[in-house]
């Protein structure tokens, strides 16, 4: 998959969240979804097929006739699932379950299995296009052996007890995205990541076959297993998946290399940041701002608390932030007004973070941020992940357990200000002014001479930082000025102190020409 078909890929899944669920006047029990015979299944069934398909070759799976394929945008968006026919509609559970067709930028079939934990058993969910409405405007397409549900989409009781709605998705290569209460969706996640903007390009394993049990009336979990396959590895991967608040996925995934890894990124998260504040004169747009995420928080071993606004650079950028044992890192979006997009369709204000927490010590390496160029925001142009220090050698075992919270915040202690928003325009000495405003904190004093704002450049010059009580944040403002350079990237930094001890979160930015 390209970065286009990334971004459209999520797109295509939003439309079809937004599509009403018109039914059909049997109430859905007439195709409905089918189960085929049943067959032994236990916790360690996913991760044994994961170690055995590694021992093998890689196969490239058949794809969906080429008439699928062809489809338009608009003809896909036609066929959707009738609701009526959700896997545990009418059984009284707490989750039902929705499928996609293939097609389009879906070519490749998956295999997708419903549990029953108690009896230890899985019955395959037999592909039915019935359970498909569609309109005049798709063609008569052709059937044959080759097609499947191209993903599966959960729902649940999110805003209302008895209203099901739509909380998780799984579709296209190993991507997955969730949403909270009130949240619409926007970045996403993956299962792996291998080989992002190397020169000899990026690697997209997929998860191939996904198992869901059958949750217990009154359960709030629901449990997934999937298989991943490509050419470099295969993995194994169980989601425990809570909705609420803020939806928490609980991940176990066990790689299985078929050759050294050397570039590989763990809880890898893709968003898009188009414009804000801080590069708003390159941008004739009525919006002052639109992206997914407007910067990437870290936590590090050492317990500092990093704020790393985000940036659409004119040339592919690459930032590694070195740690041992990260305690949490994630895309967020902390623009949360209205007015900060001024945007009725996209409702980016609304749009969920992703706070990454390994559950073990994950060892030495570096998250890495990667930034490409974009001109438009229908593209993803935002990655990040964790990237171990040491190859993931091959034949061997790999595991890597974490917890995904998707919500408006992350789960962090609020010891210390947070960043609000950066500003960053031009002066009329030929300047930069940086702006960067601090959220309120019983840390910060009011007086702001008794605060030390530090602000720093490893290269170029920057003034002497101003800081000043902001009236309508309540928080306080730091302003500092600096000289471009105008071949080379800098690396800004700004924190607030207080008798030596820091009081906010470290502030970074990456300028580039």
């Amino acid at each position: 998959m390209t970065v286009l078909s990334r971004r459209q890929s999520l797109a295509l899944a939003a439309a079809f969240a937004a599509l009403p669920a018109f039914g059909r006047a049997n109430g859905g029990s007439e195709p409905g979804i089918t189960l085929g015979a049943p067959s032994s299944f236990g916790p360690d069934h996913v991760r044994d097929r994961a170690r055995s398909l590694a021992a093998t070759a890689f196969r490239r799976p058949k794809q969906v006739p080429q008439a699928w394929q062809d489809l338009s945008y608009d003809q896909y968006r036609a066929i959707w699932f009738d609701t009526r026919n959700a896997l545990w509609r009418d059984e009284g559970l707490p989750a039902q379950v929705e499928f996609f067709a293939p097609g389009l930028y879906f070519p490749t079939p998956i295999r997708v299995n419903a549990v029953d934990p108690a009896q230890r058993q899985a019955r395959p969910v037999l592909f039915d296009l019935r359970v498909f409405d569609r309109t005049d405007q798709v063609p008569d397409l052709p059937v044959d052996e080759t097609l499947g549900y191209s993903g599966l989409r959960l729902h649940g009781e999110l805003e209302k007890a008895g209203v099901f709605q739509e909380y998780a998705v799984f579709q296209g290569a190993s991507y997955f995205r969730a949403i909270g209460k009130g949240q619409t969706y926007g970045l996403s996640a993956r299962g792996l990541a291998l080989d992002t903007a190397a020169p000899e390009g990026e690697e997209f394993p997929e998860f191939r076959e996904f198992w869901i049990e059958t949750p217990e009336p009154g359960q709030q979990d629901v449990v997934v297993y999937a298989l991943l396959d490509g050419p470099s590895t295969t993995g194994a991967y169980r989601f425990r998946i809570r909705h609420g608040e803020t939806t928490v996925m609980d991940v176990a995934a066990s790689l299985f290399p078929r050759r050294a890894l050397d570039h590989v990124g763990i809880a890898p998260q893709t968003s898009m940041f188009f414009f804000d504040q801080t590069n708003r004169d390159r941008h004739a747009d009525f919006r002052p701002a639109v992206h997914d995420s407007d910067g990437l928080l870290v936590w590090n071993g050492a317990g500092e608390r990093l704020w790393r606004a985000l940036a659409n650079p004119r040339e592919l950028q690459v930032s590694s932030f070195v740690d041992d044992s990260p305690r949490g890192f994630g895309l967020m979006q902390r623009a949360r007004r209205f007015s900060d997009f001024a945007d009725f369709a996209a409702n980016y204000h609304r749009r969920p973070g992703l706070w990454v927490e390994p559950a073990e010590g994950w060892g030495p390496g570096a998250v890495t941020l990667v930034e490409i160029p974009t001109d438009k925001e229908i593209y993803d142009n935002i990655v990040a992940y964790w990237r171990p220090r040491a190859p993931l050698v091959a034949r061997a075992e790999h595991r890597f357990a974490y917890r995904l919270h998707w919500g408006s915040a992350a789960p962090v202690a609020a010891d210390r200000a947070h960043v609000l928003e950066t500003r960053i325009g031009p002066s009329f000495s030929g300047r930069r002014l940086a702006a960067i405003d601090f959220a309120p904190h019983p840390r910060l004093p009011d007086d702001p001479a008794r605060v030390m704002a530090h602000a720093s450049s490893n290269r170029g010059s920057v003034s002497a930082p101003i800081l000043q009580r902001n009236p309508e944040t309540g928080g306080m403002r730091l302003d500092f000025g600096f000289d471009p350079d105008a071949d080379r990237a800098m690396e800004l930094r700004a924190q607030l102190l207080v008798d030596g001890a820091p009081v906010s979160e470290v502030w970074l930015y990456r300028w580039t020409p």
